[in-house]
Order: C-alpha cells, then structure tokens, then sequence
C-alpha cells in the first residue's frame, strides 16, 4: 500500500506561482512513477504531469508544458509540481498518483487533493 498526502494548494492571482508538495508512504519510492492530475468544478479529472521512478523521465499535458515542471526527491519519499506562469483556468483540485514503474496504464494509489485557485 502506498499513501499519499498532497500539499501546496492555495489562491494565487494570475501569473503567479506555486508549488505542489506530495509526500509517499511507499518504502521504496524510486520504484514508482508519479503522477499529478486535476479536476476543475464541472469538468473530468485529467493528466497534468508525470515521472518516472529514478526521475529521468517526465512527460506533461500540452495545456501546462513549458509552465509546469515535474520533480522527485527520492530521499525525501515527495514529488513536487512547480506550477508558473498560472492562468484561471488551471484552478482545479490537483491529486498525485503513484503506479509501479512496471505498469503501463491506471494508478492505483491517490492521494486527497489540495486546491488551486488562480484568481485573474
């Protein structure tokens, strides 16, 4: 089993910026690909952001590549999403997800969520 408490999730105008915080339970971290997602009021929840195990390897939606940057810090069992250049329209709540390296496909470990608000 693998827990998943995220963090970071504020109000922030327009521009600004923001980073999300995921600390994991799993005791061997750097076997697990780590993802973000989000769910706007209304709307499905969707892939924002990925990477995998020993950090190496990212990949990103194409509505936050160049703004948002995906990192891990295995020794601190935390992945981070480094959100910049925020519009309205990323306000979602925003989850981190966990799979085994060795699966391609669903995550089966979520976390709580924690919100994000851009104000414009």
């Amino acid at each position: 089993q693998v827990q998943l408490v995220e963090s970071g999730g504020r109000l922030v105008q327009a521009g600004g910026s923001l980073r999300l915080s995921c600390a994991a339970s799993a005791r061997t971290f750097s076997k697990y690909t780590m993802g973000w997602f989000r769910q706007a009021p209304g709307k499905e929840r969707e892939f924002v952001a990925r990477i995998n195990g020993n950090g190496d390897r990212t990949a990103y939606a194409d509505s936050v590549k160049g703004r948002f940057t995906v990192s891990r810090d295995n020794a601190k069992n935390t992945v981070y999403l480094q959100m910049d250049s925020l519009k309205p329209e990323d306000t979602a709540v925003y989850y981190c997800a966990a799979r085994s390296d060795t699966v391609v496909g669903q995550y089966p470990y979520w976390g709580q969520g924690t919100q994000v608000t851009v104000s414009s």
